[in-house]
């Protein structure tokens, strides 16, 4: 496959969404494994706030997975990151100076405030509310560590 001199993007993000999917299959059978829900929103406010629509069309395609197997609606994620992006993180950032709060805000960001969207979106149309159980807080905990070594 010849590449063009001008454009010497790599081609290793299509790589990483086959890991993604083998390990988002492997994450619904075996519960210790977190989501990386949370890595995927620092990942996609990384790709916004650097204009890579490539990288960001890569991302969406994962969260689109992650709803897939954990039955979430569909563009759910994706709305709500670009909401959380656009709307909370400005004001997270603006307020905290600590960048590891910023960063433990971005995990709490993504799932609390994720389950919280989707309960106010099952609210609006009538839809059953998500379920919450303790391994969120496992998550949480795991997923900061992740996300303080991005």
């Amino acid at each position: 496959m010849q590449r063009s001199i001008s454009h010497q993007k790599p081609l290793v993000p299509f790589f990483y969404v086959v890991l993604f999917v083998l390990y988002s299959s492997l994450s619904s059978i075996y519960l210790f494994l977190p989501p990386l829900l949370a890595v995927l929103f620092v990942i996609y406010s990384n790709a916004l706030k650097r204009e890579d629509f490539l990288l960001l069309m890569i991302i969406s395609f994962c969260l689109l997975i992650y709803e897939a197997n954990k039955g979430y609606l569909l563009f759910s994620t994706i709305i709500y990151f670009s909401l959380a992006y656009k709307f909370i993180m400005p004001k997270i950032i603006q307020n905290v100076s600590c960048k590891s709060c910023i960063k433990l805000a971005y995990v709490l960001v993504a799932y609390l405030g994720y389950y919280l969207f989707l309960a106010l979106i099952a609210k609006i149309f009538l839809l059953p509310l998500p379920n919450i159980d303790y391994y969120i807080v496992y998550y949480i905990v795991i997923e900061f560590f992740l996300v303080s070594l991005l």
